[in-house]
């Protein structure tokens, strides 16, 4: 019976112990009420009502029986819709080809793995988030003073805010390559530029592809705001739409933009998939 009893005392001491359940943490105290209070001042500052979007039943009534039927007439809104949308696709094409170079240059001395020189690492590093900071929008209003209105704004606007974002995402694919045959060549007296070209990118160019078929089918969606500022494309039609109260050619346009975007979302998809296998 001693032994026996041992035993059990001994399987009780060997039973996991619930967890107790102790106070909250002060940091966590703190957090949650930092979030609280942020929220209920954005909540204040931005005048959110779910109230006066309720009331506002008969505008969104109004507005939906002035837009339905869309006008599907070939000739004066079809026809010239995808026509800017063609515009639009050519818009984010251009934007995302003509930044490769600048991205890909950027991206080489903004990356650990291919930059020894601290200097030129954080003076690259500010380049590219000075370009990313920006919006394309800001972008596009500065080139439309400059060039006029039209297309040509749009594309130089996707040039250089594309060359800050995908920069940045190819100096980070580069960082996260294996060290060991960059390492190799150093030891052999290799250059920065020997490394990047024979140890880092073709080991990293699949990633590269992806994330450039990724910021394509992002520029082809911003290429769209773009002609809302007066860039061209289809955006412009929607905002000229707008403007003249025609919202039965804005829904036309809206439903031409669904098109272009499912389109271009599945090609990057076909594209990734073949890469990938």
């Amino acid at each position: 019976m001693t032994v026996v009893s041992d035993r059990t005392d001994t399987a009780r001491e060997e039973l996991p112990r619930a967890p107790r359940r102790g106070r909250p943490s002060p940091v966590a105290v703190v957090v949650t009420v930092l979030l609280v209070v942020v929220h209920v001042l954005a909540w204040q500052a931005t005048e959110f009502s779910p109230a006066a979007l309720i009331d506002g039943w008969r505008g969104m009534t109004d507005f939906a029986g002035q837009a339905l039927p869309p006008d599907f007439d070939w000739v004066t809104v079809l026809g010239p819709s995808v026509e800017a949308a063609a515009v639009t696709l050519y818009i984010g094409l251009l934007g995302t080809t003509f930044s490769i170079p600048s991205a890909l240059v950027l991206a080489v001395l903004a990356s650990r793995a291919t930059t020894r020189s601290a200097a030129l690492y954080q003076a690259s590093r500010s380049v590219l988030s000075f370009l990313r900071a920006v919006p394309d929008v800001v972008f596009a209003l500065i080139f439309v003073t400059a060039v006029g209105l039209g297309p040509f704004a749009g594309v130089l606007a996707l040039v250089l805010h594309n060359t800050g974002v995908m920069g940045k995402l190819w100096a980070e694919a580069m960082e996260e390559t294996d060290s060991g045959p960059r390492d190799a060549l150093r030891i052999n007296g290799a250059s920065g530029v020997q490394v990047a070209t024979h140890a880092v990118l073709p080991s990293v160019l699949p990633q590269l592809v992806g994330l450039l078929l990724y910021r394509f089918d992002v520029n082809v969606r911003s290429s769209l705001v773009l002609g809302l500022v007066g860039a061209g494309g289809i955006g412009f039609l929607i905002n000229q739409s707008i403007k003249l109260f025609r919202f039965d050619e804005m829904v036309t346009h809206i439903v031409v933009v669904l098109v272009l975007v499912v389109l271009v979302d599945q090609l990057s998809a076909f594209v990734r998939r073949r890469i990938g296998s």
